[in-house]
């Protein structure tokens, strides 16, 4: 194999990969905010979801682009940017990408955010001029979506609707989808894979099945019923239901159920957490070890053991 058919095949296949790590991380963090109050959860959203399409995209074009004749030091240069607006026009030229007004206003905000506004915080001019990404974010839904979310309440802020999720997992999937299909187009004319993905990765639950978080949560939810109702016995269930649970509070449900959803609902009851495990004393560092045999690698539980 030539090496620039090696680095489209299988470094531009990595490439495809971290790409949608960052996608998938995005919807993610989108899906799991409660509030568009806090400029640190939008800059998330806005950081992963920018990174993520900008390399997508570069793939699409050194595919549809190079040659053998091409000037690949040129080429090369040429990737050297972060404005998504640039790379997504240029890649038109080449593919049929067909996007709609809501898609191109949110390319032209990631591309503002990632070559200005995530350095913003560090200009003495930003001190009263908080909020950009935000305002950004907030106006570009309410715009689309012809609503209005609500502004200024001290007590509740600024809610994140379901509405508001579809809508954000919508329009970039579409965006997504799109670039994703050039790839594989181009891949498949110069007998190439780089569009193939590794099974059960985030890449493919962005590309292939299209992620959709709601469905992840119930997931979860299911399997927490199963294991809560199940009268089936086996090695590992026989090992869990040994374990004395630790006294939570039953009324607090809400909020340690939230834990399998969201990083930042763990972080409100990791101080509960640690004081269990202060009253544990001697048996901390027992139970401690005992949790971490829970999944495991290369633990096997023996139903005859």
């Amino acid at each position: 194999m030539k090496p620039d058919e090696f680095w489209k095949n299988f470094r531009l296949g990595e490439e495809l990969a971290i790409s949608g790590n960052f996608i998938y991380d995005g919807l993610r963090r989108f899906h799991e905010m409660k509030r568009l109050d806090y400029d640190e959860e939008i800059f998330d959203f806005l950081y992963h979801v920018s990174v993520g399409l900008e390399r997508l995209t570069k793939i699409a074009i050194v595919l549809c682009e190079h040659k053998a004749t091409t000037d690949q030091e040129a080429l090369e240069k040429s990737l050297i940017t972060h404005s998504l607006n640039d790379l997504v026009a240029r890649l038109k030229t080449s593919a049929p990408i067909n996007l709609g007004t809501n898609h191109n206003e949110l390319i032209s905000i990631l591309t503002t955010f990632y070559n200005s506004l995530r350095y913003d915080r560090f200009s003495l001019a930003s001190s009263f001029s908080g909020g950009k990404e935000r305002k950004a974010i907030v106006g570009w839904l309410e715009k689309s979506l012809n609503i209005t979310l609500c502004h200024g309440n001290a007590l509740f802020g600024i809610d994140n609707p379901e509405q508001c999720r579809k809508f954000v997992r919508r329009t970039i999937l579409k965006i997504t989808r799109q670039i994703y299909e050039v790839i594989q187009k181009e891949a498949r004319g110069l007998n190439i894979y780089t569009y193939e993905l590794r099974h059960a990765s985030k890449a493919e639950s962005v590309f292939l099945r299209e992620i959709d978080i709601v469905n992840e949560d119930i997931l979860w939810k299911e399997l927490l019923v199963f294991f809560m109702n199940t009268r089936s016995t086996s090695g590992y269930l026989g090992f869990l239901r040994k374990i004395e649970p630790l006294d939570f509070d039953p009324a607090l449900a809400d909020e340690y159920l939230a834990c399998f959803a969201s990083d930042s609902a763990k972080a409100m009851v990791m101080d509960e957490l640690e004081h269990h495990y202060s009253e544990l004393e001697d048996g901390a560092r027992a139970r401690l070890e005992t949790m971490t045999i829970i999944n495991a690698p290369n633990v096997c539980f023996d139903d005859e053991d």
